[in-house]
């Protein structure tokens, strides 16, 4: 990046003289400062050298950068919109997305959806693009989730900075710079120079950790045991008083350990976790109910994205196993960071890479039991907001917690928020549906009908029995697809497709048709036209060759008698799982009514039913050695006369 620059500012000098060389001295010590993610220092000399009329990709790439990782997302989003404008073809589809989120931060969800558009069309496999594409309506999704919190300030805020509460005793830790009047508007970068320390706080009163803990370097998130007696937090990296910066020039994050000592009253048996590294950060520590794992944020190896969400299990010897990073269902290519994990497993944490209001939002998922492919749920208005919303904790017992905020109304850079949930967040779906089953002629309710959940991919989830008045309860994963069906012994099964939803109950009310249907010139239409049976390759549903002939002359007695109507009944051999076979067979029975529709016949004078392989005409069942001739007699479909 330097050395285009330069390469720019000597094309430049040819023409100009030596007042380009000022400039390319500005633009050197610009890169030092952005280099050492010193921003601010970086955007007063980069706005002068672009006030000068120098310009490239790469100055506004690090002024815009700059920027926003400063959370000034106005003048970010100006000059996103000319790098993009001016240099679009040059540029990486990371900047796109910082322009989007740019515009979502100052309300212009229009434009903001319209440059992620853009960003999706130059990305392959990015979980953010296929998110958005999957979720165009991800306001409307928040909204839903919104208006569940009553939220307002912390008492303790000031004009400083405070920010990362952490539950502690009967009251809270909190980093705050009051002591030092540096604002920290770093803090979502991994090299923080400011000095924060941290305080705790009983409702009542404000006190500072000892020097113990406190230096005069950085000290932020923490985390405590629920005795009170273990400390984990976060500080810049050092050795022997000194800053240790990795071979970028980066001063990183890591995460350390305390013990609280009772007979001095101070914190002791200071340690580096061996999971810190010079060259990567390890930060914002979370434990689990049980304190037996430890979720932080890091951008070490096998990170997808700036910062990802890692665990690691703490052995009963006080070492730590191999970091598990949590996986693409809840890490993006862009930053999640500040975890926190209540007593229920639900996990907490602030991401810019999922669907959000604007910068960093606060999203829940349910990692319980192991599980890390469950929903990802925006927790909403109004503790997210356009700005930047993290460091989010909640006693799910009182239903109380706390959050910072950058939000405009708050008195200095960043503000911590208390609030109370009024309603709890829904994150695994779950759907109830219920209803009962009747006999379509009599209305007589069906004792001991199977009502089954199955999911897109034809897999049995769960089933269900109707009781002695024809009612069935069964619940389902709203986060999916799912098909209700109703099966009973004598009679065609009949579904319904539900696809996702938000949640709320479903009532479905079956009518089932008995198999045997008589009338008119009877049951079977295929012994009156002395049709031959109409056969099916093996695991395929298309009308093959030598039975199109024979589907002829069913559409030409339709013809002939335009009141007749049919049901096409079809049938599959038992090779295969009885759902797909019952899936397949559907598919076969469909594929003769399309094809009869295709030549003509009105699709309301026929019907179509999939009976997979229960009703073989021969011994050949699950299990059963038989040739593939024997196969093929039950891969069939026949006509039946209903009118």
């Amino acid at each position: 990046m330097k050395k285009r620059l330069q390469i720019l500012i000597f094309v430049f000098s040819l023409l100009i003289g030596v007042g380009s060389v000022a400039q390319e001295k500005r633009v050197t010590k610009a890169d030092t400062e952005y280099n050492e993610y010193s921003f601010s220092p970086a955007i007063d000399i980069y706005k002068k050298v672009l006030d000068k009329g120098y310009v490239s990709a790469d100055l506004l790439k690090n002024l815009g950068n700059s920027y926003y990782f400063n959370a000034d997302y106005k003048q970010a989003s100006d000059v996103y919109k000319r790098l993009i404008d001016d240099y679009g073809k040059e540029v990486g589809a990371e900047y796109f997305f910082r322009y989007a989120q740019t515009l979502k931060s100052l309300g212009d969800y229009e434009g903001s959806n319209a440059i992620m558009t853009k960003f999706s069309e130059i990305t392959d496999n990015d979980a953010r693009a296929s998110g958005f594409k999957e979720e165009k309506n991800y306001i409307e999704d928040i909204k839903k989730n919104s208006g569940r919190y009553t939220v307002k300030p912390f008492k303790f805020n000031t004009s400083y900075t405070e920010f990362a509460p952490s539950f502690y005793k009967e009251g809270l830790l909190f980093s705050s710079d009051r002591d030092t009047g540096n604002l920290a508007r770093y803090r979502h970068t991994w090299n923080s120079k400011d000095f924060l320390d941290l305080y705790d706080t009983n409702d009542s009163i404000v006190n500072k950790l000892g020097k113990e803990v406190n230096t005069r370097l950085h000290e932020s998130t923490s985390v405590t045991t629920k005795d009170g007696k273990t400390l984990y937090f976060t500080r810049n990296n050092f050795k022997n008083g000194k800053y240790v910066k990795d071979e970028k020039g980066v001063i990183r994050l890591k995460i350390f350990k305390a013990t609280f000592v009772d007979s001095t009253n101070v914190w002791s048996n200071l340690e580096e976790l061996s999971i810190n590294s010079d060259s990567y950060s390890v930060a914002h520590p979370a434990l689990s109910a049980d304190e037996k794992r430890l979720y932080f944020a890091s951008d070490m190896p096998g990170s997808l994205g700036a910062s990802d969400i890692f665990r690691v299990n703490i052995n009963e010897d006080g070492t730590y196993s191999t970091p598990e990073n949590l996986g693409s269902n809840i890490n993006t290519e862009a930053r999640e960071t500040f975890p926190f994990v209540t007593n229920e497993g639900v996990l907490y944490m602030s991401s810019d890479g999922h669907p959000g209001l604007g910068g960093l939002d606060v999203f829940a998922t349910n990692v319980a039991d192991g599980k890390l492919n469950g929903s990802v749920v925006n927790v909403g208005e109004p503790v997210n907001s356009k700005m930047d919303d993290f460091t989010f904790i909640f006693n799910s017992e009182t239903k109380k917690g706390y959050f910072a905020s950058n939000r405009e109304e708050g008195k200095g850079a960043d503000d911590i928020y208390s609030f109370i949930e009024n309603e709890p967040l829904l994150l695994d779906c779950h759907q109830a549906v219920t209803g009962t089953v009747r006999d379509k002629i009599s209305n007589e309710v069906l004792v001991g009908a199977a009502v089954k959940i199955i999911d897109e991919n034809n897999t049995e989830i769960s089933s269900a029995i109707t009781d002695s008045s024809g009612a069935y309860a069964i619940d389902l994963d709203c986060n999916q697809g799912n098909f209700v069906r109703a099966v009973m012994e004598g009679y065609v099964p009949a579904e319904e497709y539900l696809g996702k939803s938000d949640g709320k109950a479903k009532i479905i009310d079956f009518y089932l048709e008995r198999d045997k249907v008589s009338g008119g010139y009877g049951d079977d239409l295929a012994k009156l036209l002395q049709l031959s049976t109409i056969y099916f390759n093996f695991d395929k549903y298309n009308i093959r060759k030598d039975s199109e002939i024979e589907v002829q002359k069913v559409i030409a007695a339709m013809e002939k008698y335009p009141s007749l109507k049919i049901k096409v009944n079809s049938h599959t051999d038992s090779r295969g799982k009885d759902s797909y076979n019952l899936w397949l067979s559907q598919k076969r029975a469909q594929a003769t009514v399309d094809y009869m529709i295709s030549k003509g016949i009105s699709k309301d004078r026929l019907q179509g039913q999939g009976y997979g392989e229960t009703k073989l005409i021969n011994k050949c069942s699950n299990g059963v050695k038989c040739s593939g001739k024997e196969h093929e007699l039950n891969r069939r479909s026949e006509f039946i006369i209903l009118e």
